[in-house]
């Protein structure tokens, strides 16, 4: 009888179900079908041929960011390559026109485009940001940046879709409702193993706060949250025709999470190390004070009281009469969190007893922070896991002695051995950046001049034209 009634309940559900997936998917196949009737009306020239439209998805193209130097790269490469391509960009930056668009690019990043690009506004940009979604931020974002992408759809069909801000849930709405090949510039992975393993083990970081790592139940739920959005991550991913990474590091973890080896490859972004290599090298001339300098955005996850613990460590290890050192942090600050977060670190200054050797610069123009990098000894950096790190090699090519943390981009990337040489040192915690510190400055000028000088003659694989030949190389699956 139980049988009997299971089966007279779970028949017409199965059934029901059937035709309720048949009828999604004729509806999708409809939508596809009048999305193709739409690009077909809309595409034709004035003398009947068309061009191949290849959109770039960069709700923020206006940031003025290393992203935003990737994507003018990227056009511009594209423009000097294929002479039938017109370039489309989708933006939610409606407080500017096309044209300051393109004006501000040239300004930040000296990238002067060959041809005009055409500029499709969103209006629900809104829905990508971050202080929408208190919680489940992850899932919130991911799930905005369909119906975004769904409004960038709508307005404009290409032929060729590339991601280039790391909105992977867009990519199946492009390939398979808009008929375009697609393909992705991964900057960062919207989910990492490495963020899966501090949730399992329960560490407190900026983006797992301790009342989660205090609270096994939470710590479990949040766990199974992370593996059900990685898997989802890498079941869009999965749909790129063609996958590009920033990183060594990015690559890591992309392959691990979109299992799309065949199509994927590394691009390094274009660092514009140009502008730091005019500055002059030379042997330090004896000088009775050396500079710290440190540059990245006041973030938490750049880790500044780790800089300024571990120079508190230096100066109080030194013994004996010797040149007087100052630690300059030069960084941006977007807002009122992040000027919260300087008064923080001026606190810890205070506590630990560095005031007067510790300097802020903030948002500063970039002939300044040139100035500061000619004059450094030591270039410092300690995120965690940076996924590549422009920074790093900027203090590089500027010519300072490096010293990042032993992980990411600056450990598999960028400050590792060139022809065999030494090009920079790595460090994990405050003792060992204090160890190191005191090791850099022991060396004699001659010593430090030569890493210097290894070190720049390294970077250059991270130059605009390598980007242009290993960006065209990859989408060219795409041109086909």
């Amino acid at each position: 009888a139980c049988f009997r009634l299971l089966c007279s309940l779970l028949l017409p559900a199965l059934f029901l179900s059937g035709i309720l997936c048949i009828c999604l998917v004729v509806l999708l196949w409809g939508v596809r079908l009048w999305i193709q009737r739409k690009k077909q009306l809309s595409s034709a020239g004035r003398d009947g041929k068309r061009p191949l439209l290849v959109a770039f998805f960069h709700p923020y193209c206006n940031a003025g960011g290393g992203g935003e130097r990737v994507l003018w790269c990227a056009i511009r490469t594209l423009q000097r390559k294929y002479r039938n391509v017109t370039c489309v960009v989708y933006t939610g930056d409606r407080d500017a026109t096309g044209e300051e668009i393109v004006e501000g690019a040239f300004r930040r990043f000296n990238i002067k485009l060959i041809h005009p690009v055409k500029f499709v506004f969103l209006e629900k940009r809104f829905l990508v940001e971050a202080s929408l979604y208190p919680h489940f931020t992850l899932l919130g974002q991911s799930l905005g940046s369909v119906f975004l992408g769904w409004e960038a759809l709508l307005k404009c069909v290409p032929d060729v879709y590339i991601d280039s801000m790391g909105y992977a849930f867009t990519i199946p709405l492009f390939k398979y409702l808009g008929g375009c090949r697609v393909g992705c510039y991964v900057h960062y992975p919207t989910i990492s193993t490495d963020m899966l393993s501090v949730v399992r083990n329960q560490d407190t970081r900026f983006n797992n706060a301790a009342f989660i790592t205090s609270s096994p139940l939470f710590s479990k739920f949040k766990l199974v949250y992370y593996y059900f959005f990685a898997f989802m991550y890498g079941l869009v991913g999965s749909c790129s025709d063609v996958v590009m990474v920033n990183s060594s590091w990015t690559l890591n973890h992309i392959l691990s999470l979109w299992r799309a080896g065949a199509c994927t490859s590394v691009v390094y972004p274009p660092c514009d190390v140009q502008a730091f290599l005019d500055i002059p090298l030379e042997v330090e001339k004896s000088t009775s004070e050396y500079s710290i300098v440190s540059v990245s955005q006041f973030r938490p996850e750049k880790d500044h009281p780790l800089q300024i613990r571990a120079f508190a460590k230096l100066l109080k290890e030194r013994v004996g009469p010797q040149p007087s050192l100052k630690l300059i942090l030069i960084g941006g600050c977007r807002n009122q969190q992040d000027e919260e977060r300087v008064n923080n670190l001026k606190r810890l200054c205070e506590e630990l007893g560095v005031s007067d050797d510790v300097v802020f610069r903030i948002n500063i123009p970039f002939e300044e922070l040139k100035r500061h990098l000619a004059e450094a000894t030591i270039g410092l950096h300690t995120m965690w896991n940076e996924h590549f790190g422009i920074g790093v090699v900027e203090c590089m090519a500027a010519g300072t002695v490096i010293l990042a943390h032993n992980s990411g981009g600056p450990k598999l990337d960028i400050v590792v051995p060139h022809e065999g040489r030494v090009t920079g040192f790595l460090a994990e915690d405050e003792d060992s950046y204090a160890e190191t510190m005191a090791y850099i400055f022991s060396l004699s000028p001659e010593k430090r001049l030569e890493i210097r000088e290894n070190a720049r003659r390294s970077v250059h694989r991270f130059s605009d034209q390598h980007f242009e030949d290993t960006f065209l190389l990859s989408v060219e699956p795409l041109f086909k």
